[in-house]
């Protein structure tokens, strides 16, 4: 009954936070999708609902009746095997279900899975139902970096919140960090929660390498702009060059040239550019170009974990120079949660660490993460590595 008290404190923490995080909006804020890989926060609010009456208590509460037949075509998000869903794009033409009918689902479902739990105790609802709040978790984090392209891309750049502290400046004095030739584990190895994507526990031979403790400021990246870095072609891979052309890209996301001085938007509204912070919403692509232009590299996902517990990370999630690839006897997990990560190991970088947008203990020096190489709405940078 301890694990089960404890797991109900955690899922009722979590989905207060959700809706915490959703507090400084207006109604107006709540429908908007202004690119396709951006939801509205309507959307996430009911999805992470959503997850937990499809696949707790639609299947394991005798006798539940749905809070709405309907309300599973629209909040599915890519789950094949569950059913027909509303196409992606489209999200943001919801204008019903309202917001307040909305937040009447969200307290249907987390009343009856409290009382589920309450009544409850086995391994297998304990694992779903974590699996469930750190699904969430994630959600919370796509909701704060959703949020901020939403109104990032106002032209009045409002504001989210005053407290919202996204540029974390680190004082240690930059060095490279010496990792010597060996043979490394890999891999997530405990008790205690983790994604199957992080499992199959291997080993690694890597190479001597040095791998710097901090992160690339908005200095240092503001210095390859000046010298001209988006104008030269010999340091982006082919298809990132037809991409800054076809796109118009010559700064990160949220850079603003005002009078010739750049700016950055935040969620406390439009600020002066913090050059001692890491720079951040940066794509693989720019990551790599600014590593040919230093006459460095990314480090790999395993030189990163290897290395992890001798630098700071957390405040950006970090490109590495790695496929998104499962590892030795991978396994992704029976039925539809089998979706959850391994249909997506094609044609994505890996990134490590998490960010200022992540939520409380969701993250682990073990946790993947994964995009295409273009995207940059996220709190995205990098750290370079020199091969000795």
């Amino acid at each position: 009954m301890i694990i089960i008290n404890s797991i109900l404190t955690s899922f009722l923490e979590t989905r207060s936070n959700t809706e915490e995080i959703c507090a400084p909006l207006q109604i107006e804020d709540y429908v908007i999708q202004p690119i396709v890989d951006v939801s509205p926060p309507k959307w996430h609010l009911g999805h992470t609902t959503w997850f937990f009456e499809e696949f707790i208590l639609s299947k394991y509460v005798s006798g539940y009746k749905r809070f709405h037949p309907e309300y599973a075509f629209v909040f599915n998000s890519y789950y094949e095997s569950v059913g027909k869903r509303v196409v992606r794009t489209n999200r943001g033409n919801l204008s019903r279900p309202t917001v307040s009918e909305v937040y009447e689902y969200r307290d249907y479902v987390t009343s009856h899975v409290q009382a589920f739990l309450e009544e409850n105790d086995n391994d297998t609802i304990t694992q779903l139902i974590e699996i469930g709040i750190h699904h969430e978790k994630q959600h919370q984090e796509l909701l704060l970096t959703d949020i901020k392209f939403i109104l990032g891309n106002n032209p009045l750049l409002p504001k989210y919140n005053e407290t919202f502290t996204e540029n974390i400046v680190s004082e240690e004095r930059l060095e490279y960090i010496v990792m010597d030739e060996g043979i490394y584990d890999i891999g997530y190895q405990g008790d205690g929660f983790c994604y199957d994507n992080e499992l199959g526990r291997h080993k690694v031979l890597l190479q001597e390498y040095a791998i710097c403790n901090k992160m690339v400021t908005n200095k240092e990246y503001l210095d390859f702009i000046i010298d001209g870095g988006y104008q030269d072609s010999l340091l982006w891979h082919a298809e990132a060059w037809d991409w800054i052309q076809n796109e118009n890209i010559h700064a990160p996301l949220y850079w603003h040239k005002i009078d010739g001085v750049y700016n950055q938007y935040t969620l406390q509204g439009l600020k002066d550019l913090n050059l001692s912070a890491p720079v951040t919403h940066i794509s693989y692509y720019e990551a790599f170009a600014f590593s040919q232009w230093k006459g460095e590299r990314l480090p790999t996902e395993f030189e990163w974990e290897a290395a992890q517990s001798l630098f700071k990370w957390g405040s950006r999630w970090e490109w590495t120079e790695s496929a998104y690839l499962p590892y030795p006897n991978y396994s992704k997990a029976p039925g539809a949660l089998g979706e959850y990560n391994g249909k997506f190991m094609v044609n994505q970088k890996v990134l490590r660490g998490g960010s200022v947008a992540t939520s409380q203990e969701h993250t682990r020096p073990t946790y993947r993460n994964f995009f295409h190489p273009h995207l940059r709405w996220q709190f995205t940078g990098f750290r370079l590595v020199k091969q000795k």
